[in-house]
């Protein structure tokens, strides 16, 4: 056969499967689908989802994210202007009260600065910066005294009144700001001529408080003093609670230093801080202000040592290690034993101290939790800012609510301020003084940096010792 004879042929055949294929469409429009057997349809096959299991982070890696998230606190969500830590942000009304700075959370604030630029979260070259714009906003703002006000406006540098009469010298969240400024000083007083400068700063805001003047001429020091209202709010520092670090400070100042008399006849009450009483049998060693039997919220084991190593730390009347741990093994154990049958406290749900809270109308405000006010609100930062006592019940409460509660509880700065299961709440805001604990408690648990730094200023040194303190950890 020719080829074009073949090419014909392949165009017939072609032709005339069409005809056939169109000659069967058409019977099959024409049949009568009521007469004949349904066409069974095949299901459809769908391949099973597989869903690879989430590896769960380990410890280490689940602190540095706590760690390092709850840092934007401090860091992303600073007040401009001062770089000074705002005293709350609240995700879903960032310009609330976005001018009031805290002094005592810019205190842990600093604190949190150094050990982020230990660990790389920001280099020094930012840390500097940011830690030199705090200085000079510091070295402006309202003084009284020397002492700084709770807060300030972080535009102006005024004070803004923390009540009718608050409105001059808070003397405990200066020396929570001042414990900061000497833990920078450690870390940069050997580094670059900037972080030198910068550590120089410090010192010489810390050195410019008059600790004598707090005393209002007695043997015990004072909380407030207001140019408008004198010393009307009369509230006397003594133990125990969370202002053992404001001594501290008084005695360490090398320019005002205040007497050993003051400590011990006024913070100490002449020895009657001293308790004998014990809860699960474990002794409360001091008696806890208005918290007798159980202690106090847990940030009194928290604020005074963010800095002050309590390790082999004693006095005449406690050792401090013991007393720490014993009042947060308490609180653990009260959740644990959980009287009110608030639901969820257990061995991994547990921690309260002072926090937002949730009130009885079910609207948001703020209590100081603990075992004799209780409210079934937890806090994490009563568990977190307690690892160094309790590292295993810590850990526990950490991957709790991280793994379990993280749609609630979790957010741009780490964990939000407070939850309860019993009332299926949660406070999706954020406080300074909440968040900055949980960050230099952690460091000190994981490396001990900011004790050590603390610890080893020689004007600590000798105000502890002044004052009657003894250390096995650092030698004095």
């Amino acid at each position: 056969m020719k080829v074009g004879q073949a090419n014909l042929q392949i165009v017939k055949n072609i032709k005339m499967i069409k005809f056939s294929a169109l000659l069967l469409f058409l019977t099959f429009l024409g049949c009568d689908s009521s007469s004949s057997a349904p066409v069974p349809v095949p299901p459809v096959v769908v391949p099973p989802v597989v869903v690879l299991p989430v590896a769960k982070l380990t410890d280490e890696e689940l602190m540095d994210v706590v760690q390092k998230e709850t840092f934007n606190y401090f860091w992303t969500y600073a007040e401009t202007n001062s770089g000074m830590a705002r005293e709350r942000y609240i995700p879903s009304d960032p310009s609330f009260d976005q001018n009031i700075v805290t002094t005592g959370g810019s205190g842990f604030g600093l604190m949190a600065i150094v050990s982020a630029m230990s660990r790389g979260y920001i280099t020094k070259a930012q840390g500097v910066e940011r830690l030199n714009k705090i200085a000079n906003f510091l070295g402006t703002a309202n003084r009284f005294h020397g002492a700084w006000s709770h807060w300030i406006n972080g535009t102006t540098g005024n004070v803004i009144p923390f009540g009718t009469k608050d409105n001059g010298g808070d003397l405990v969240e200066t020396s929570f700001l001042v414990a900061g400024m000497i833990t920078v000083r450690e870390y940069f007083k050997n580094g670059t001529t900037e972080e030198q400068a910068v550590a120089q700063k410090f010192n010489v805001l810390w050195k410019g408080v008059d600790w004598k003047w707090y005393t209002n001429n007695q043997n015990k020091l004072y909380w407030h003093w207001s140019p408008n209202y004198d010393w009307q709010m009369n509230f006397p520092l003594e133990g125990y609670n969370e202002c053992l670090i404001t001594y501290v400070m008084a005695a360490a100042s090398p320019t005002y230093p205040i007497s050993s008399a003051a400590y011990h006849q006024g913070w100490a009450r002449s020895g009657a801080i001293v308790s004998a009483r014990t809860k699960y049998n474990l002794p409360l060693i001091l008696k806890h202000n208005g918290a007798e039997e159980f202690g106090g919220p847990l940030f009194w084991a928290h604020y005074s040592f963010l800095g002050l190593d309590p390790t082999q730390l004693t006095d005449q009347y406690a050792n401090y290690w013991d007393l720490n741990s014993n009042h947060t093994k308490i609180n653990y154990l009260y959740a644990v034993a959980n009287p009110k049958s608030f639901k969820g406290y257990g061995a991994n749900y547990w921690g309260l101290t002072a926090s937002y809270s949730r009130n009885a109308d079910g609207s948001t405000g703020y209590d100081a939790h603990m075992p004799s006010n209780d409210k079934g609100i937890i806090s994490p930062t009563a568990a977190l800012g307690s690892i160094v006592y309790t590292p295993v019940e810590s850990k526990a409460l950490m991957r709790n609510l991280y793994e379990n509660f993280k749609p609630t509880m979790w957010g741009v700065a780490g964990f939000y301020d407070a939850h309860s299961q019993q009332f299926n709440w949660s406070s999706q805001n954020y406080l300074a003084i909440d968040q900055g604990p949980q960050i230099v408690m952690l460091e000190n648990y994981r490396t001990g940096l900011l004790w050590r730094l603390f610890m080893n200023a020689p004007e600590v040194k000798q105000g502890l010792i002044n004052l009657g303190f003894h250390s096995g950890k650092y030698g004095f």
